[in-house]
């Protein structure tokens, strides 16, 4: 499966199962449809319908949104997995959540999120400022050092956290449980608008993790073997570094707290097809939007008409699954 012919047809299957994931997103529901009812109304020019209503207007946007947030949070893990040379790093280690989370629950508690996107607003200016204020301390020397990166962000993210847990305690109930709702992640919210702005992130931060796979697969030896091959090991940290938070941040600010993906999706990969990055990439791209799209079609039906928080259903999906990976990868000396 290490090989170049096995990596391309692993690489061609998760393209096929991203493919069946929206399918199967565009599909379930609440209200059921036949297959054929759902094919026609993703054909162009097709006759209005309640089912074509309902698959472009409530499930479609949801779809991509799940898609792209699952994309963007896996890439995120590969990014700081390699970075630490850590299989178990994950992409809220700089304290992305907890910042996304105070500055969702400030809105929340002071009436502010005016119109459908002042949450979402708020969850990124959060998040940024996490990692600003994390880079900000790791930096101080002059370079990122990868310790005090890692310190920097539990600190910000316990105070961080603390400034929740007050906000939450001095709110009213109906604002608990909004922010309660928010932080166990859902796609409820999602819009065109909001797909836009996620998309604006997550594609070209993508891509540009793509293109440092050869620096990432060097600094995999360890920093000063990748300078002696040429990869300008500073700057190279820092770009991947500030590529893999704004992805985390982004998935964060329109989903909510989502976690496992970024955590599982890389180190599954990684067992099966190598560390080789410019595979684990856009492999890690597509198995994480397949994911977390397939994890929010069983959000919608498992319980329905009730709707189970995505990030419970990650959480029941993602903890068994990694702790089969883990006693995979410790049998096979990968930790």
């Amino acid at each position: 499966m290490r090989s170049p012919r096995g990596r391309k047809a692993g690489l061609a299957g998760l393209a096929l199962l991203a493919a069946v994931a929206v399918l199967t997103g565009l599909a379930v529901g609440p209200a059921e449809l036949p297959p054929r009812d759902v094919w026609q109304a993703v054909l162009p020019g097709g006759e209005e319908s309640p089912a074509r209503a309902i698959v472009l207007a409530v499930r479609l946007p949801r779809v991509v949104a799940a898609a792209l947030a699952g994309a963007a949070l896996a890439v995120s893990g590969v990014l700081f997995q390699a970075l630490l040379r850590n299989p178990l790093a994950e992409p809220y280690l700089l304290g992305v959540s907890s910042g996304a989370a105070l500055g969702a629950v400030v809105v929340l508690a002071l009436g502010w999120a005016i119109g459908p996107f002042g949450l979402s607003i708020a969850a990124l200016a959060g998040a940024l400022l996490a990692i600003g204020t994390v880079f900000r301390v790791a930096s101080a020397a002059g370079r990122l050092d990868t310790r005090v990166l890692i310190l920097a962000g539990v600190v910000v993210a316990s105070f961080f956290g603390a400034g929740v847990m007050l906000l939450l305690t001095l709110a009213e109930g109906r604002t608990v449980r909004s922010a309660v709702l928010w932080t166990m992640g859902s796609f409820g919210t999602a819009s065109w608008t909001l797909n836009a702005a996620l998309a604006f992130y997550a594609i070209p931060a993508s891509l540009l993790a793509f293109g440092l796979s050869r620096h990432l697969n060097a600094l995999a030896l360890g920093e000063e073997s990748a300078a002696h091959l040429g990869t300008a090991v500073e700057p190279v940290k820092k770009i991947a570094y500030l590529l893999a938070s704004l992805l985390a941040a982004a998935a964060v600010s329109v989903g909510g707290v989502i976690g496992f993906v970024g955590l599982v999706v890389p180190h599954g990969i990684r067992l099966v097809w190598g560390v080789d990055h410019r595979y684990l990439v856009p492999m890690s791209f597509l198995a994480g939007g397949a994911l977390l799209t397939l994890a929010d079609a069983a959000a919608r039906t498992v319980a329905s008409p009730l709707e189970v928080p995505v990030g419970v259903v990650t959480a029941l999906i993602g903890v068994p699954l990694f702790l089969v990976l883990l006693r995979r990868g410790h049998a096979r000396g990968i930790l």
